[in-house]
């Protein structure tokens, strides 16, 4: 999403891309340590970065990285984390999270996510995060909730991303959030869930005297690859009928684009963002700029680009036709070799 700095060998969570000296992956492990204490918090990820993560994260977090030895989307890695978790802690109550977003609103984001954990604590409940929405954004999935005076509210639909027109009527309704892809259960409210809609998943992982032992990493590799490759929200979320959504404008980005960086990072009088050293610029507004810090951009003329060089790459790019840069990325990756995938 963000090539040519992030790469397949090297995403996006791992990339320092606000210009704060950390990567997202950091930010998000930082702000879970404000909810629960390292040893409770987990690390789902492919095995091939669990040395960048052990790097990021140090010697804390080493022991809770759960690695799954092929990509299956998100169900069977969640699915895999709760049956382990169970086996630690029956009575558990679960925060599931993408570690590449940006919350701006820590405060108010902790305490939703408190209120639901206690209301999953006390009710056979999966808990959607909701964001509420800003603008009639048709990049994302949304969610239809029923009114009522209460702070957590149950959910009544899932809409996939939709066209504009109905964008600006569910902007227009109130009754619809943005699917942050954030859940929150207790873990035997999940593995039921689990059981009744994806029997198929329940069958692989259900072996409960396999995890926290010495044969569980030989036993996720021989039947890991045989998961479905769903979504939770598919596999789970949009068949059960105890969802419900807590909702709030939480300043949270998937940070899906360089535009949308681009938006949530400071500015100055031209709209120019810009991290690495003072880059000069002239008659040039609008314009993302992430060069790296041993180098200076000296940039006239331009009006709503994206210029990024991450040592190997120099992208210069419109802004508004950023969706070509998946295509371009495919035809260097063609032309000139994988090292630039």
């Amino acid at each position: 999403r963000f090539w040519p700095k992030s790469r397949n060998t090297y995403p996006k969570q791992f990339i320092d891309i606000l210009g704060s000296g950390k990567s997202l992956l950091q930010l998000t492990y930082q702000r879970f340590l404000k909810i629960c204490p390292a040893e409770n918090i987990y690390i789902l990820s492919n095995e091939i970065y669990i040395e960048i993560i052990e790097q990021q994260l140090g010697l804390q977090a080493k022991n809770n990285i759960i690695a799954e030895p092929c990509r299956r989307n998100t169900a069977p890695c969640i699915t895999y984390a709760c049956f382990k978790i169970s086996e630690l802690n029956p009575e558990a109550n679960i925060i599931i999270a993408p570690s590449d977003h940006l919350i701006l609103n820590e405060d108010l984001f902790i305490s939703a996510l408190n209120e639901a954990v206690h209301f999953a604590s006390e009710n056979d409940a999966l808990i959607t995060l909701g964001i509420t929405p800003t603008r009639p954004d048709t990049g994302y999935g949304y969610i239809k909730f029923e009114s009522g005076a209460l702070a957590i509210k149950r959910v009544t639909e899932f809409l996939e991303k939709p066209p504009l027109d109905k964008a600006i009527a569910f902007l227009k309704s109130g009754d619809y959030v943005w699917n942050a892809g954030i859940f929150i259960w207790n873990v035997g409210s999940i593995l039921k869930a689990i059981e009744k809609h994806a029997t198929g998943l329940f069958s692989i992982f259900n072996h409960k005297n396999i995890y926290n032992t010495f044969d569980e990493q030989k036993f996720i590799s021989d039947n890991y690859p045989s998961s479905d490759n769903i979504s939770i929200d598919y596999a789970i979320m949009e068949k059960a009928d105890n969802v419900f959504t807590i909702t709030g404008d939480f300043g949270w980005s998937d940070l899906g684009t360089w535009a949308s960086l681009h938006e949530v990072i400071p500015k100055d009088s031209d709209s120019n963002a810009f991290n690495g050293k003072a880059s000069i610029l002239e008659d040039t507004r609008n314009c993302l700029i992430q060069i790296p810090n041993e180098k200076i951009a000296v940039i006239k003329g331009l009006n709503d680009f994206i210029i990024v060089d991450d040592g190997h790459v120099l992208l210069i790019y419109p802004k508004d036709l950023e969706q070509e840069i998946k295509k371009i990325s495919n035809s260097v990756v063609e032309q000139l070799g994988t090292g630039y995938q």
